[in-house]
């Protein structure tokens, strides 16, 4: 079991005073069971059910989740001593709706109860319009590894902190960027990266990579209301890759006959199973970030080295020393965004968002922002070859206030205060961050935002 940082996060769910049951949200193979198995350890017992097996049965023959518990009790052997912390693990909890709807009475009837569900395909409820009880639980996600979490399986404790501490050396900076490009490579999904670590060899992800996705194809069964859907679904995960870090439009998506709504029905399943996101413009550059729902949402996908291995660029990967020179730099943007989203789910926000200036004609656009209290920080994606700012200065010279920005980098961790280009003289400052410090990017600008 490798280490993942969303155990910090369930360590204080657990010491909270009132804690309500806990869904566990991501796509499949993130490692959702793993986790919650390795935190059970953490408790005086531990129970784990699976819905997708004969345990499904214990909701059915069952009412009351006192009577479920004491059947668990008495099958588990565990003592009736509620000083004891137990943990009841329900995976796969979209097999059994009924399961669902009790969770709100293990909240209210067993207070002392830990509960977490997950389930791979949670979003199939929507078609037989189930839902979670309001109020009444919890929800934390789950993504694939982030890079703190690759750097502590390829170079341990050590390295790890010098990442949450923003504390690279310049003689480890080098170093730190060919494990980023690495990463970049070949993604942040748990047996990938298993395999990975075990071999040293890229081209043996293959095949993880092929199950995966054929995963995702036999899921869209499940997700869809019907057979029309199910082709619509598979469609766009067969064309979807290729489009990673690009604004799209719906209608005829992929060469497809299909109208907008369709594939954007298809699409807003797929983002409930954690497999895509749609990252829509913000037009303004003060908070709040409301998104321009009526533009073209950016695409973004589930992890960066299923979206290579799809688009079939692994090998110039391997070739290119520059990340940006890769795949027009999309590449470049896949990975940053899958940094980003982390750190937005531990400050407990859904939407991720991208800058364009709302002017005919105009094409400024800014890769990524960042909502720092009133204050929007601009994000740009560039190398030290490809270090124009252009764009960005846009952004500063359309904002009233004070603006730090952040260039995400190949080169080395620095702050510039400067200017942008006459006759405007805008001042701003301009954080230079590399790759592998995105993941800290709140820390960051807690210490150098202006």
């Amino acid at each position: 079991m490798y280490n993942r940082e969303l155990i910090s996060q369930l360590r204080e769910w657990k010491n909270k005073k009132n804690h309500k049951p806990l869904v566990l949200r991501g796509a499949r193979q993130v490692g959702k069971t793993t986790l919650v198995k390795e935190f059970g350890k953490e408790f005086d017992a531990f129970i784990a059910l699976n819905l997708e097996k004969k345990e499904a049965e214990i909701f059915q023959r069952f009412d009351d989740v006192n009577d479920i518990w004491q059947y668990l009790q008495l099958k588990h052997h565990i003592s009736s001593d509620k000083k004891k912390s137990v943990l009841l693990f329900i995976d796969e909890i979209q097999e059994e709706p009924k399961a669902v709807a009790m969770l709100r009475y293990f909240y209210e009837d067993l207070p002392w109860l830990y509960v977490i569900a997950a389930g791979s395909r949670l979003q199939s409820l929507l078609k037989r319009r189930v839902s979670f009880p309001v109020g009444r639980v919890e929800y934390l996600a789950l993504r694939p590894f982030s890079f703190v979490e690759y750097i502590n399986v390829f170079e341990g404790e050590e390295w790890r902190q010098m990442l949450l501490n923003q504390s690279v050396p310049s003689i480890l900076h080098h170093d730190m960027m060919r494990h980023f490009n690495q990463y970049a490579l070949i993604g942040g999904m748990p047996d990938a990266i298993a395999e990975y670590a075990e071999s040293r060899n890229a081209e043996n992800l293959s095949p993880i990579y092929q199950s995966l996705i054929q995963g995702y194809h036999e899921d869209a069964e499940k997700y869809a209301k019907n057979e029309e859907q199910v082709r619509i679904l598979r469609h766009i995960l067969s064309t979807v890759w290729s489009t990673a870090s690009q604004t799209v439009t719906f209608g005829k998506f992929g060469n497809s006959n299909y109208t907008s709504t369709q594939i954007h029905d298809g699409m807003d399943l797929l983002e409930k199973a954690f497999l895509l996101s749609l990252d829509y413009p913000v037009t303004a550059t003060s908070a709040p970030a409301l998104p321009a729902k009526r533009r073209s949402p950016k695409l973004i996908m589930l992890d960066s080295g299923i979206t290579n291995f799809m688009a079939d660029i692994q090998t110039e990967f391997l070739l290119n020393k520059e990340l940006l020179d890769t795949w027009r730099g999309r590449a470049a943007e896949q990975i940053v965004a899958q940094e980003l989203r982390v750190v937005l789910d531990s400050h407990y926000q859904e939407s991720q968002y991208f800058w364009v200036r709302d002017k005919q004609g105009s094409t400024a656009e800014v890769d990524f922002i960042w909502q720092n209290g009133v204050h929007i920080i601009p994000i740009e994606v560039k190398s030290g070859t490809n270090s124009h700012l252009r764009s960005l200065h846009v952004f500063v010279n359309n904002c009233e206030q004070h603006v730090t920005a952040i260039r995400v980098w190949s080169g080395e961790f620095s702050v510039q205060d400067m200017a942008t280009a006459a006759p405007n003289n805008r001042p701003f400052r301009l954080i230079n961050l590399p790759f592998y410090y995105v993941g800290q990017i709140d820390k960051v600008l807690r210490q150098h935002a202006l």
